[in-house]
């Protein structure tokens, strides 16, 4: 217990330290700033601003009151993370569910963890510690390694080594953005799961995609019962492969009618029937002499 009050002792020191302009910390190096970064000091929530980077969009209201109450009785367990703007002004990095509840159970003072950094370890900061620690639906996930791509230019491979990720699981949640919106959402508000939208990326059509998210959705279907609708779906795109059955000859000559015919001509004979009747009769020849025979034999 002594402990505890000597803990909120420092931190409203610090916190008395951060509001001296002639000790105002920009960087590492200024004075006093081992006694800031990376302590925990107590902050006005006036003096916090949200940070735009932050992933996280949807707040349960629900939830929020439950933290809220939860923060009353027992306060802030966890503090939040800020990063130093300028003189007595600080932009959140994670936490922003705690700083909420905080302002909803009527709070003015937060424990929060200092840092000094700029825009860009700002918001790699902001996701990972976000990706890392909280909650987030798989798209809120998704979304935050595509910034990661977009506005730090980190690789999938960097980006496995910041989060402690595979390469393989990021690649995953970077491939539910290619949903149709409407599955996205459905995905966001937990309508249907990761599995689902997995299952769905294969197929191009986005028509056919929410056709089908709509059919998940109505019928309660599994991801198992989704994967098997798919591959349904995209083998009847597949174009038949094997012999074209071919219409059965309305008739046929008999090997008595082809050896009489052979034999009245005296050469060896081939009869083809075509399956809309026609046909023809090949008469092979030796020679001259022997065409002018076969010949005289047919003029009769």
């Amino acid at each position: 217990m002594a402990q505890a009050i000597k803990k909120q002792a420092l931190g409203r020191g610090l916190s008395a330290l951060l509001k001296d302009p002639e000790n105002d910390i920009k960087s590492v190096t200024d004075k006093n700033a081992d006694k800031v970064v990376g302590n925990i000091i107590e902050l006005e929530l006036d003096v916090i601003e949200i940070n735009p980077f932050q992933p996280r969009s949807n707040f349960n209201e629900e939830t929020l009151q439950e933290l809220a109450t939860s923060i009353k009785q027992l306060g802030v367990i966890q503090p939040i993370t800020v990063r130093k703007l300028d003189f007595n002004k600080y932009q959140l990095i994670s936490g922003e569910r705690r700083l909420r509840a905080a302002k909803i159970a009527g709070l003015n003072v937060i424990p929060s963890y200092i840092r000094i950094a700029d825009d860009n370890e700002s918001l790699v900061m902001a996701l990972v510690e976000n990706i890392q620690r909280h909650d987030l639906d798989p798209i809120e996930i998704a979304l935050s390694y595509q910034r990661l791509i977009d506005e730090i230019q980190l690789t999938q491979e960097q980006m496995s080594d910041r989060v402690g990720k595979k390469r393989s699981t990021i690649a995953n949640y970077l491939r539910l953005l290619k949903l149709d919106p409407i599955i996205q959402t459905g995905i966001r508000d937990g309508f249907i799961s990761m599995g689902h939208g997995r299952a769905l990326i294969s197929i191009e059509d986005e028509d056919v995609q929410t056709a089908i998210y709509q059919k998940i959705v109505s019928q309660n279907l599994s991801v198992r019962e989704t994967e098997s609708l798919v591959k349904t779906h995209q083998e009847g795109l597949k174009p038949k492969v094997g012999k074209t059955s071919k219409s059965p000859s309305p008739f046929s000559v008999s090997e008595s009618d082809k050896k009489e015919i052979a034999t009245t001509l005296g050469a060896k004979i081939d009869v083809k029937i075509e399956a809309n009747g026609k046909g023809k009769i090949t008469i092979p020849f030796k020679s001259e002499a022997d065409f002018q025979r076969i010949l005289a034999l047919i003029k009769g």
